[in-house]
C-alpha cells in the first residue's frame, strides 16, 4: 500500500560511489540547528495560520463597519486563506530561483504591508486587495518555506519534527483571538490590524532562521534516506520499471546545463584576470557583468527545475500516485474547515449555546489537534509503522467523524465528535512527509506547492458551498454528508493508485515469462 520515490519512478543517479566513502554526517541533520528551523516553522503557523482561525473577530468589525452582507464580507477571510495555499505552485518558483530564507522574508514584508494597508481601508473590496490578496500572497511566500525547511534538516524524525511545528497553527488559534479581541476593544479594529502588521514583520526573523544546507549535505541527507528506503522496498512485491516508463527525472540535462554555466563564468573570470591592467571603470564592468551573468545563471536554472517538474518530460503529474493525492487534497480540507465556519450556528439551532460558551466546541477541535499532530507524527517515526497507513487511518477516521456530526443533536456527543475530528486532522503534519516520500527532497517545495493549492481551493469554495446547500434545504446535515462523501471520493483515489501500481509490474513480469 506504501508507495516510496523508488515506486514512482524518480531516478536521482547512481549513489555507489557516495556510499563507497564514508561521509561523516552534518551534525544539524535530525539535530543542531535543525531544532531552531522548528522553531522558525511553530512561528510562522502562530503568526499565519493561528491568525486567519481568529479573523471571526474581525470579520465581526467589517459587518458592523461596511453594513454588508454575511457573504460578501465573508469573502476577505476566504481570500486570504485560500490564496495563502493556492499560490503554492508559483512559490515554488521563487524557492527554486531564490531559496527558502530570501523567499520567505520577502513574504514577512508583503505580509505586514498586507495587514497595515487594511488598517485604512474604506469599503470591503479595498480588502479584497490589501487583506485578500495582499497579505495573503506574503503568507504564502512564507507558509511554503516554513514546511520545505523542516522537512530538508530532517531523516529520522521528520514526522515528529512537522508535528511539532505545525501545533503553532492550534497554538496561534488562542493566542491570537484573545489578542485581536483585546486590541479591538482597547484600540479598535484599525489600530489593531496597524499593530497586528508589526507584529507580522517577525516572520522576516523567522525567514532568517532559515539557514540553507550545502547540496553535499543534502546528497548524504538522501544516501541515509535511500539506506533505509531499499530494506522498505525489498518488502514491497512489485517492480519499478513499469512505472519509470511514464517519466524519470534525470540528471544528465542539468549536468550538461551546469557545464555550460560554469564555462560561461570561467570565461568571463578569465577576461577579468586578463584585464587587471586596465582602467577601474572596466574592472567595475566585468564585476557587474560577473554578477548579471550569476543571477541569470540561478534564475535559468531555477526556472528550468520548475518547469520541468510541472511540464516537462519528467513532469511530476506523470506520477500517477501523486495526481491521486491532489485529487484527494481537493476535497480534504474544506471538511476540517466547515465545521470551524458552521459549527456555532448548528450550536445555536440545537439550544446549546450556553453549554458552547462555557467550552466551545471549536476549541475542543482546536486543542485536541495540537495532540494529534505530535502524537500520530510520534506514531510515525516508529519503525515498524508505515507513515502512509497511519496517514490513511487518519483519514477515515476524520471523513466518520463529518459523516457523523449531523446526528450527534446533544453537546457531549457533539464534543465526542469534534474531539475525534481535531485529533484525526493531525494527519496535515503528515502530508509533508507523504509527500517527501513520493517524490524525494528535491522536488519537495514544487510538489507540496501543488498540494497546498489544491486545499487552498478546497478551503476557498468549502464553506460558501455548505453555506449554499443550507440555503437550499435549511439544514447543514446534507453539507456534512456531501462533504463527507466527496472526501471519501478522495480517499478511494488513494486506495486504488497504489494497488495499480503494483499489478502493473505482476502483469509485465508474467508476459516476460511467456516470451
Amino acid at each position: 500500500m506504501y508507495a516510496s520515490r523508488e515506486d514512482i519512478g524518480y531516478d536521482f543517479g547512481d549513489d555507489s560511489k557516495v556510499r563507497s566513502k564514508p561521509n561523516k554526517p552534518n551534525p544539524n541533520i535530525d539535530g543542531g540547528w535543525a531544532w531552531m528551523i522548528v522553531l522558525s516553522s511553530f512561528l510562522v503557523h502562530i503568526l499565519i495560520m493561528g491568525s486567519q482561525m481568529a479573523l471571526g473577530i474581525l470579520n465581526m468589525e467589517w459587518l458592523e463597519e461596511f453594513n454588508q452582507s454575511r457573504g460578501l464580507t465573508a469573502w476577505v477571510s476566504s481570500l486570504s486563506m485560500g490564496i495563502t495555499l493556492i499560490v503554492g505552485p508559483f512559490i515554488g518558483l521563487f524557492i527554486s530561483m531564490c531559496g527558502c530564507r530570501t523567499t520567505a522574508i520577502i513574504g514577512g514584508i508583503l505580509n505586514a504591508l498586507g495587514w497595515i494597508l487594511s488598517a485604512y481601508a474604506s469599503n470591503v473590496h479595498y480588502l479584497f486587495l490589501t487583506f485578500g490578496v495582499t497579505a495573503g500572497i506574503g503568507s504564502g511566500m512564507v507558509y511554503l518555506p516554513a514546511v520545505v525547511m523542516v522537512g530538508q534538516y530532517f531523516q529520522k524524525r521528520r514526522a515528529l519534527a512537522q508535528g511539532l511545528s505545525t501545533t503553532g497553527t492550534g497554538f496561534g488559534a488562542f493566542l491570537m483571538t484573545a489578542l485581536l479581541k483585546y486590541l479591538c476593544t482597547e484600540f479598535g479594529w484599525r489600530n489593531a490590524m496597524f499593530i497586528q502588521g508589526a507584529i507580522s514583520l517577525n516572520l522576516c526573523v523567522c525567514g532568517a532562521l532559515m539557514r540553507p544546507l550545502s547540496p553535499k549535505d543534502l546528497r548524504e541527507k538522501y544516501v541515509v534516506r535511500s539506506d533505509s528506503e531499499e530494506n522498505r522496498a525489498k518488502a514491497l512485491s512489485h517492480s519499478t520499471e513499469t512505472i519509470k516508463s511514464n517519466g524519470v527525472l534525470g540528471e544528465e540535462p542539468e549536468k550538461k546545463e551546469e557545464a555550460g554555466n560554469e564555462e560561461v563564468l570561467g570565461s568571463v573570470q578569465h577576461i577579468e584576470i586578463g584585464g587587471k591592467s586596465a582602467s577601474g571603470r572596466s574592472m567595475y564592468g566585468l564585476r557587474l557583468f560577473k554578477t548579471v551573468s550569476q543571477l541569470t545563471i540561478t534564475v535559468r536554472k531555477g526556472f528550468a527545475l520548475w518547469y520541468s517538474s510541472y511540464f516537462g518530460a519528467a513532469s511530476l503529474f506523470t506520477n500517477r500516485v501523486f495526481v491521486a493525492f491532489i485529487i484527494w487534497a481537493l476535497f480534504a480540507y474544506s471538511s476540517f474547515v466547515i465545521p470551524f465556519i458552521h459549527l456555532p450556528e448548528i450550536v445555536k439551532q440545537y439550544n446549546l449555546s450556553r453549554q458552547d460558551n462555557v467550552f466551545p466546541l471549536t476549541s475542543i477541535i482546536a486543542i485536541v489537534h495540537i495532540f494529534g499532530k505530535v502524537i500520530l507524527g510520534i506514531i510515525s517515526d516508529l519503525p515498524c509503522i508505515s507513515t502512509w497507513n497511519v496517514f490513511l487511518m487518519a483519514n477515515f477516521t476524520l471523513v466518520t467523524c463529518i459523516l457523523t456530526l449531523p446526528l450527534m443533536q446533544t453537546y457531549i456527543g457533539l464534543a465526542v465528535v469534534c474531539a475525534l475530528i481535531g485529533f484525526s486532522s493531525g494527519y496535515f503534519s503528515l502530508m509533508p512527509v507523504v509527500t517527501e516520500d513520493l517524490v524525494g527532497t528535491k522536488h519537495l517545495a514544487n510538489a507540496y506547492g501543488i498540494i497546498i493549492c489544491a486545499n487552498g481551493i478546497s478551503a476557498l469554495f468549502g464553506p460558501p458551498f455548505a453555506g449554499w446547500i443550507y440555503d437550499i434545504t435549511q439544514k447543514y446535515d446534507f453539507s456534512f454528508y456531501i462533504a463527507g462523501l466527496l472526501y471519501m471520493v478522495g480517499i478511494i483515489f488513494l486506495l486504488i493508485q497504489p494497488c495499480i501500481q503494483k499489478k502493473q509490474p505482476r502483469e509485465k513480469s508474467t508476459e516476460e515469462a511467456q516470451v
